[in-house]
């Protein structure tokens, strides 16, 4: 498929360059320079990322499409239903009387399992969380860096109670009785297979909404970060794991490098084949 024919599919379909940039793991600013003829003749790899996205019959959904049939995503994200309450109903009550050993977060007066994480999930974890803390403690002493489980009291009311993989909390005041209240200022979700679309769509919206400034979606699988910065538009940029990520709150002073990681991830793939 040509670059013609790529612009034209893009069109049919409806994509931003962000989602798309998201959808076929090509950076953002790889795609600007390609769909308006900056970059003359892009590399194959590219093309092929592209044309796995823009040669399917349809648009992959979006967060509204996504939140409209609500019920199918409880199934698949693995909510989880608790005494005679329904779905949506949960409260903080709820959720401290949840037996000590059941982690879960409430979302919206949702429930939702969490299974233990796997491998490439803590690797990753704890690699982005050792370089944040080395940082801060070095440089940016007001801010505290926090790893999961923690409770965040996202919205300072009853419904909802998430546990970010990963994240940073500089206003002190927000942290009360073991508990953050309101928005961190950056948070990290490492993508595991049962909350994938969870972390992508609900809980992303919900950080943009409280006021996080900066999220980021890691794929170990992909080996891929998609960072938001809700305070710039385009707001998303997609990096590989060899690449230096800068953190955008604090003006990319703080670059992450998951390449250290990699050679772990290789070899799990290896054992398990």
């Amino acid at each position: 498929m040509d670059i013609e024919k790529l612009k034209k599919r893009k069109q049919e379909l409806g994509y931003t360059m962000a989602q798309l940039s998201e959808s076929s793991g090509v950076p953002l600013g790889t795609l600007q320079k390609i769909f308006t003829g900056e970059t003359k003749q892009p590399r194959y790899e590219t093309v092929q990322a592209l044309e796995r996205v823009l040669g399917s019959k349809e648009k992959p959904r979006t967060y509204l499409d996504f939140m409209s049939d609500i019920d199918t995503l409880m199934v698949s994200e693995t909510a989880i239903s608790y005494g005679k309450k329904r779905q949506g109903e949960y409260t903080l009550e709820d959720y401290y009387a949840l037996p000590d050993d059941q982690r879960v977060e409430l979302i919206d007066g949702i429930f939702y399992d969490m299974a233990s994480p796997r491998a490439p999930h803590q690797f990753a974890v704890a690699e982005i969380h050792r370089q944040i803390s080395t940082y801060i403690m070095e440089n940016r002493r007001q801010c505290i860096p926090f790893v999961a489980p923690l409770d965040v009291q996202l919205d300072c009311d009853d419904k909802t109670m998430l546990q970010p993989d990963v994240g940073i909390l500089c206003d002190r005041s927000r942290l009360r009785n073991g508990i953050i209240f309101g928005a961190p200022d950056f948070v990290v979700e490492v993508l595991s297979p049962s909350t994938r679309q969870k972390d992508q769509n609900v809980k992303l919206m919900k950080y943009m909404q409280a006021g996080v400034r900066e999220c980021w979606i890691v794929d170990t699988d992909r080996r891929m970060v998609i960072t938001y910065f809700f305070e710039e538009s385009p707001c998303t940029v997609i990096y590989r794991f060899q690449d230096a990520i800068p953190v955008r709150i604090y003006d990319g002073n703080l670059e992450i490098s998951l390449s250290g990681i990699l050679p772990w991830l290789e070899e799990g793939e290896k054992n398990e084949q």
